[in-house]
């Protein structure tokens, strides 16, 4: 079956031309104009959702197509744009900048989902080159539909109109034009923009960029684009099973933020009842057959981690007592003996994994990754491969001289950059976390392995 859905991508020429303040200003303005408006981001990032988010009431969605299938992403952008007016999807990086060989490039989704594209060019320090650089990347491919640009941090009048000129001679429709301001600024830490759930005043900035987004672009020709996408193809949907087989507490707070709604998703369709808690605030686990500790910001909430010792009690006898325990990233550290934060103080943590992690002030790695499971696992058999992603600033340390089986590791990990495969995390019994992010929907076998060893371990408290 098909559907109509009006959707519109919107790329940039590179990282920092914009793209992110365009978008939530866009979301912001078609709220306001009383459209149900859906949001997505290309590539793996959690943060910017967040402000999609604030910005249009619902939550985001990322596409991309490591992390899932093709035709996984076109299901999950079809069955969650169903009751929108339009959706509107932010781009990665630059138009035709992703993985090895083009995956989860904002191109390479575009043409998926068959959507047009508007171009954000940031034209500080830029005439007429402004021009060239929109017709350069329109005629690169031309089977991307670049319907036009918005122009942002122009200068002044002058500036604007010598720009649109040279673009109009070309035949490249403006569809806004920003100015400079300071206002929209969106406050950054190391991993990018600040979490929507430590700034305070996302509210505010939000309303400030859809005034000024609102106002500076043409919002009824950018819904008129949106409309003349073709129709797309709507698959079978999933339903949720009345019974649940399992009860999995899954941790969300400040400190861990970094989840994908439809990996949640997935783990509730393999049967799986979800508890939020906040390993910050809560004294204690809630009763539960599971634990998901997903990725954030720990390291900046170290010393309130630490000073819960309840709940890091509780999450100790919950391991002991044999609880499936996966925790990605952030919560891989949260796992360790320690932490070590970046002024070099150090912070007991669970000690359920008997390393350590110390933070550093450079970017450790960032990229795609293969993982294959160098043993059997909470989330499948000895040799399954997962794809996700690294992201981090902390360097994972085990003890000197400790016996390989006191710290197995969990994954063989090869990126797709010229890098030897290389060991990483932690796997031992009911046990698992590394740096790996993953997305459950594009591994719904290890959506349904946790749930499994979840619905076991519910058995045999039961007994």
């Amino acid at each position: 079956m098909k559907q109509r859905i009006p959707r519109i991508v919107i790329a940039a020429t590179q990282s920092g031309s914009g793209k992110t303040t365009i978008v939530t200003g866009l979301l912001a303005a078609l709220k306001e104009k009383g459209l149900k408006v859906q949001s997505y981001k290309v590539g793996p990032d959690y943060i910017d959702p967040g402000y999609h988010e604030i910005a249009s009431g619902r939550p985001g969605h990322n596409l991309d197509t490591w992390l899932v299938t093709e035709e996984k992403l076109a299901e999950i952008f079809a069955r969650t744009a169903d009751d929108a007016d339009i959706a509107i999807i932010e781009g990665v990086m630059g138009l035709y900048d992703g993985g090895k060989n083009g995956i989860s490039s904002t191109a390479s989704v575009a043409k998926l989902l068959d959507a047009p594209v508007l171009l954000v060019i940031n034209a500080k320090s830029m005439g007429e080159s402004a021009a060239a650089l929109a017709l350069g990347f329109k005629q690169y491919d031309p089977t991307v539909n670049i319907a036009g640009v918005i122009l942002n941090r122009l200068g002044s009048l002058t500036h604007r109109q010598m720009i649109e000129e040279a673009l109009e001679r070309l035949d490249i429709p403006v569809f806004g034009a920003v100015g400079r301001n300071d206002k929209m600024n969106m406050p950054e830490r190391h991993l990018g923009l600040l979490p929507v759930q430590e700034n305070k005043s996302e509210a505010e900035v939000v309303a400030e960029i859809g005034r000024t987004v609102g106002a500076s672009v043409d919002i009824e020709k950018i819904i008129g684009l949106a409309e003349s996408a073709p129709e797309i193809e709507l698959t079978a949907r999933n339903t949720l099973p009345e019974k649940r087989r399992a009860r999995i507490a899954v941790a969300r707070d400040d400190a861990f933020t970094f989840y994908y709604p439809e990996s949640i998703y997935q783990l509730e369709i393999s049967g799986a009842e979800i508890i939020p808690f906040s390993p910050l605030h809560d004294r204690e686990m809630p009763e539960a057959d599971g634990l998901i500790l997903g990725g954030g910001f720990p390291e900046m909430f170290a010393s309130e981690l630490y000073g819960n010792e309840s709940m890091r009690a509780s999450i100790g006898e919950a391991a002991k007592s044999g609880m499936p325990i996966y925790a990605e990233c952030g919560g891989f550290m949260y796992l360790m003996k320690e932490m070590v934060d970046f002024d070099g103080n150090h912070f007991p943590m669970t000690g359920i994994i008997p390393g350590s992690v110390t933070m550093n002030k450079k970017l450790q790695t960032v990229g795609y990754v293969a993982a294959t499971m160098e043993k059997d696992t909470v989330l499948g058999r000895k040799g399954t491969v997962l794809h996700g992603h690294e992201f981090h600033f902390s360097s994972e340390c085990a003890p000197e001289n400790i016996n390989p089986e006191e710290y197995p590791r969990a994954f063989t990990f090869q990126r797709m950059r010229k890098i030897p495969p290389y060991l990483a995390g932690y796997a031992k019994d009911n046990i698992l976390g590394s740096y790996l992010h993953l997305h459950f929907a594009g591994s719904p076998e290890a959506a349904r392995s946790f749930v499994e060893k979840c619905a076991e371990y519910r058995q045999q408290q039961e007994r």
